[in-house]
């Protein structure tokens, strides 16, 4: 196992900058998330980390060796990616075994790991199945099983799950987790999905246009985040912005940023900012309503209780707390701290 560091890594293609001076620490053992959207330089920074991309300038460390110059192989990290990348021709066992035998491991350990692994992962029973004989999760299970069997420094994952149905991806995910602290690997993990990267990393790294916009705890980013990509990025719903002004609080150039489980109805609590709004749609979810509301020209979301029930069409009062309304610097985007 081994930490692992970029320091002031940059990744161009001809005139366009992938990554842009990326520094991150993770720490032996840790599960790290990288999250953005399509583009944001996720995938080059793992692959990069991986020795599949060239770095234009920078520096990467796996524990204290500098790997810039170290050939893929030789990184001692395994990799799982979106495809699983299995060989159709081979049986299970097969593939678990293929990289090891590679590598000249001896057939005694190879036979130790790649049923220690089939364990792990509850691939007992299909040892002697070809891929096309499973269903997706367990051809996920069996590429997650070929990165196990190289016991390798670090985990690299790239969107692992993102093939898979919204049922099986749940519980692949937390798979995975129990998979990540029983070995206690390094974990570095890309997704564009930040239920996933709330719900699976240690920390989390968001990323937008190359440049890394903040990395913590997946409370820090929802709580505090450090500017309004990363508040309208984390959390589903997304926070609500809005002119600060429409609240009656702020300063001049000033945005206001709720989460909408803060919205309440009606205006009867102190220290709260209170507004009309036109419900212009209701979600009715079973244990609560989502309501789509319109503030002048600013769209609002509202998670509430599913008592009383909203009606599409009316108008009513809604207040959130000031405590939990952060505010932004409307031009750079940047936190600006809280209404109170």
């Amino acid at each position: 196992m081994a930490s692992i560091t970029f320091e002031h890594v940059t990744k161009k293609f001809e005139d366009t900058t992938a990554v842009d001076d990326l520094n991150i620490e993770v720490a032996d053992g840790e599960f790290l998330v990288l999250v953005g959207p399509s583009g944001c330089g996720k995938t080059t920074a793992l692959r990069m980390l991986a020795g599949l991309e060239d770095i234009s300038s920078g520096r990467i460390l796996i524990g204290d060796r500098v790997v810039n110059n170290v050939a893929p192989g030789a990184r001692n990290v395994a990799m799982v990616f979106q495809s699983y990348a299995l060989y159709p021709h081979m049986t299970v066992r097969d593939n678990l075994a293929f990289s090891l035998r590679n590598y000249k491991v001896p057939k005694p350990d190879i036979e130790r790991r790649v049923q220690q692994a089939a364990e792990i992962l509850e691939l007992d029973t299909l040892l002697k199945r070809k891929p096309k004989q499973l269903s997706g999760g367990q051809r996920q299970r069996v590429a997650l099983g070929r990165a196990i069997v190289r016991e390798p420094e670090a985990f690299l994952m790239d969107e692992p799950l993102s093939n898979l149905d919204a049922a099986l991806r749940v519980q692949t995910r937390a798979e995975i987790l129990k998979l990540q602290k029983r070995l206690a690997t390094t974990t570095i993990y890309v997704t564009h999905d930040q239920v996933e990267a709330m719900t699976m990393g240690d920390r989390i790294a968001v990323m937008s246009k190359g440049v890394l916009q903040q990395i913590g705890s997946p409370e820090e980013l929802y709580t505090r985040p450090a500017n309004t990509f990363v508040a309208t990025f984390i959390g589903s719903p997304s926070m609500n912005l809005l002119p600060s002004g429409t609240l009656g609080i702020g300063g001049i150039g000033q945005l206001a940023g709720f989460r909408p489980e803060h919205v309440q109805l009606g205006n009867s609590r102190p220290n709260s900012a209170t507004y009309q709004a036109l419900v212009e749609v209701v979600e009715y979810l079973g244990d609560e309503q989502l309501a789509h509301l319109r503030l002048g020209d600013t769209p609002v979301i509202a998670k509430l209780p599913v008592e009383p029930r909203l009606a599409a069409g009316n108008t009513e009062t809604f207040s959130v707390p000031l405590q939990r309304v952060l505010l932004f610097d409307a031009e750079s985007g940047r936190a600006a701290g809280a209404a109170a």
